[in-house]
């Protein structure tokens, strides 16, 4: 009787917990145009179950208990969406048809169940045209490094993350010297600097915190329709999008310990706010130093980025964005070779370079405090228009010592002198964006568009002093008569140390320079869908260009109008697989007056000038296949500049009309060819040539090779294989290589050449991983390479060195 009594107790406890799940809740997710989305985050909230879409953009969720909930729908490039439904005893729930938006990327994404297939390939963003496009559907060519390639490299740098952009060679460390600090690159022939996060002007004079980078975008072509000429070069523009808070709880602690003294300890913290999990907060922070491998030099930095959403209902959401750096470092060894002589030397053997030696010493130190804030308002005026208002603010100084060796050739030998300045300089920036982003039908055609205004401000203040002569040596280490090596004594007028560099710099003028510039910019861009497979891009900004120049004077104060078309076709003969583009782009530069004529004879005028003008033509095709597994772009592309202001026949003159083409191909290949393998390729080919130039100036000569184009043939590959299964589950193991044709840091047939060498670089990492931990080891330039990077400049690169990491995630 009791067994009966227990049985018949245990069916009714059954029936009762049956009848409060339902069987099932399904749906598909779909595009504005219908298309599934595949990979979608279907998420309960207030709950832990959730699940991903498939390749038909359905979902199944199971075992749900009666009752009203709210399910939370996001996938990264669209507006997450948000739908209640409720569900009664044994029923099961079809939620039919849901479709997302393209939208903005305050809250990224968190895949809830499985993983992303291909980590090496990023094909969504909204910042690259203003609006959330598809690669697929971009005629314009861009370059994303993913965050799981930089933890699968355990990158330490930003210069070694920028290593994986196909084309991108680094032309010129991060000095951190007021104004341009941040370090020079080559982009298709044409040097920039990184100077946007988050799609948004935001400076630096020293380094970027690799910790902080959920990705880098590289921008490639003329981009100033869309960006403007203030952060973009003729060759590109490279976005830094910065880590954001996410739906959840969560974050890690990481610490990295590496050769010549490297240490980085690193924390991430993400959580909500409220209970009803609409304000999310997310805190990245980092300390880092690091000892040079040559005699004496250092950095050190520490920075704080926090960072907060907060989705006030479905139509209008905030975000936060701020990072605080604080950084200090001896500026990088740079032999600075003569521009407007014959040089000595042709190679570095000639040379006879001894790059262990720093010509400088720890007491000679630079500061770079940095501050970027970002405030942006995104509000849903329709399903089909949305308004994003954007106020960032950006403020960078450098204050400290910096010096440089220059090849005088007069004193022979190979000598080179060694001035020394005191640079006490601040820039701070002012961006105000608003756009309108719709996507509708007119016509039965569908249109993406975005309006944006945009107003620009720099302010600079320079109170730097000059540069005094302090030395003369020779690249392998003699002195030519003083030694600037020896410890700091009363008699020894060369000590490299702070107080005996202000003796030296006592007399220097000290500059009192305060100047602005405003750009006030109007901008719209198009994608015209004429059929699902066709569509064209049109695009055109205004820009007007008022600079104030050195604020005590009028003399230089100008301003100047520009504009910027765009064009683009891109055709996909199969759909969401394989498309072909053709683009026309175009960029400029606004030149600022110039005193011209001998200032000894007083016969200075004040010249000026048009704009600069840079077009570009391109074309090839982009693919996207096996479910997202192999993605490729290849593309060719021709670019040409007019009007360049360039130096003129003697030291106090300049002209315009200066020309440069700079045409080749680039191959990017992003794989996940078996689970766990993921590759990532890519091949450049750049052929960069001076068209109009002049004879005994510094600019490079008519058939020449710009000294800022960067090597000719650059190669990139990463391969990275994690173990699924059996034994070794968890184990992996990562390999790769960068190689660089040799270049010429300056090519003129009346002052020589100097080339700097090709050199491949290896690279190996293993690592284990688990759910909540990863232990990974890292051998940068395995083969110990001894290669050099140079920008009419000889600076050497860094030898082998061994990265240990260990990071906790929770």
């Amino acid at each position: 009787m009791n067994n009966k009594l227990a049985a018949a107790i245990a069916m009714m406890l059954f029936a009762s917990l049956t009848s409060m799940m339902a069987q099932s809740i399904r749906g598909t997710v779909t595009d504005n145009l219908g298309e599934p989305l595949f990979g979608v985050n279907v998420l309960i909230k207030n709950s832990s179950k959730g699940v991903q879409t498939d390749e038909k953009g359905q979902f199944e969720l199971k075992q749900i208990t009666s009752g009203t909930h709210t399910l939370s729908i996001s996938y990264l490039g669209f507006r997450t969406k948000n739908v209640d439904f409720e569900v009664n005893s044994n029923d099961n729930v079809d939620l039919g048809g849901i479709t997302l938006y393209e939208g903005n990327e305050i809250l990224r994404e968190v895949v809830v169940e499985g993983e992303r297939i291909n980590k090496f390939a990023r094909k969504n963003t909204a910042y690259v045209s203003k609006m959330p496009l598809r690669d697929l559907e971009n005629t314009q060519v861009y370059s994303t490094i993913t965050t799981d390639l930089l933890k699968s490299q355990v990158a330490t740098t930003f210069e070694d993350a920028l290593k994986n952009a196909v084309g991108v060679e680094k032309l010129w460390t991060s000095t951190g010297r007021g104004g341009d600090g941040a370090g020079y690159y080559s982009l298709r022939g044409f040097s920039v600097q990184p100077q946007l996060v988050n799609g948004i002007p935001g400076l630096t004079n020293g380094t970027i915190n690799a910790a902080n980078i959920e990705r880098i975008e590289v921008v490639k072509g003329p981009s100033a329709t869309l960006f403007g000429n203030a952060v973009t070069s003729y060759g590109g523009l490279i976005n830094v999008v910065t880590k954001k808070p996410y739906i959840g709880f969560g974050g890690e602690l990481s610490f990295t310990s590496g050769t010549y003294g490297f240490n980085q300890i690193s924390g991430d913290f993400n959580t909500p706010l409220d209970k009803k999990n609409n304000i999310y907060f997310r805190l990245n922070t980092a300390y880092s130093t690091q000892q040079s491998f040559q005699d004496a030099g250092f950095k050190k930095s520490f920075f704080v980025a926090p960072s907060l959403s907060y989705q006030v209902n479905d139509r209008l959401s905030f975000s936060f964005y701020g990072e605080i750096t604080s950084a200090e470092q001896t500026n990088p060894t740079f032999l600075f070779l003569n521009r407007s002589a014959a040089t000595e030397a042709s190679n570095l053997e000639e040379l006879g370079y001894n790059n262990k030696l720093s010509f400088t010493s720890n007491d000679l130190t630079l500061e770079n405090p940095t501050q970027n804030y970002r405030i942006e308002m995104d509000y849903k005026l329709s399903d089909t228009w949305q308004s994003q208002t954007i106020l960032s603010k950006s403020s960078t100084s450098t204050s400290g010592y910096y010096s440089y060796l220059f090849d005088f050739l007069t004193l022979g030998d190979n000598t080179f002198t060694r001035y020394i300045n005191k640079q006490n300089s601040n820039t701070q920036t002012t961006d105000i964006q608003q756009n309108f982003i719709g996507d509708f039908k007119l016509a039965g055609l569908r249109n993406r568009i975005v309006f944006g205004i945009d107003y620009y401000n720099a302010t600079s203040t320079n109170n730097d002093t000059g540069y005094a002569f302090y030395g003369n040596v020779t690249p392998s280490g003699g002195s030519n008569g003083d030694n600037p090596f020896t410890a700091e004594v009363e008699e020894d007028a060369y000590s490299l140390s702070a107080s005996a560099v202000d003796a030296a710099l006592q007399n220097q003028p000290v500059s009192n320079i305060k100047s602005k510039k405003h750009i006030y910019s109007a901008y719209v861009s198009d994608v015209l869908n004429i059929t699902p497979s066709l569509s064209a891009m049109a695009g055109l900004r205004l820009d007007f260009f008022d600079n104030e120049g050195d604020l005590s004077t009028t003399e230089d104060d100008f301003d100047q109008t520009a504009f910027a078309p765009k064009f683009g076709l891109l055709y996909q003969p199969i759909l969401n697989k394989l498309s072909v583009f053709a683009n026309y782009q175009n960029g400029f530069t606004n030149v600022a007056p110039q005193l011209v004529g001998d200032p000894s004879a007083g016969a200075q005028t004040l010249q000026t000038f048009d704009p600069e003008q840079a077009n570009q033509i391109e074309l090839g095709f982009k693919t996207n296949f096996f479910n997202g597994r192999l993605n490729s772009v290849v593309s060719y592309y021709d670019i040409n500049v007019k009007d360049r202001v360039i130096p003129g026949e003697t030291p106090f003159s300049q002209v315009q009309g200066g020309e440069v083409r700079s045409k080749g191909f680039e191959i990017e290949v992003n794989a996940n060819p078996i689970k766990g393998l993921n590759i990532r390729a890519g091949y450049s080919y750049n052929d960069s040539e001076v068209i109009e130039g002049l004879e005994f100036s510094s600019y490079a000569e008519e058939g020449r090779r710009p000294s800022d184009a960067g090597p000719k043939n650059l190669f990139n590959a990463w391969a990275n294989y994690r173990f699924h299964t059996g034994n070794l589950e968890g184990f992996g193991l990562g390999i790769g290589a960068n190689s660089a044709s040799e270049r010429a840091v300056y090519d003129s047939a009346v002052l020589g050449k100097f080339a700097l060498p090709g050199y491949t670089i290896a690279n190996a990492s293993v690592f284990y991983e688990a759910a909540k931990y990863r232990i990974a080891l890292k051998l940068d330039n395995a083969l110990n390479e001894e290669y050099y990077k140079g920008w009419s400049t000889i600076n050497p690169q860094m030898p082998r060195a061994l990265y240990a990491n260990f990071t906790y995630r929770f």
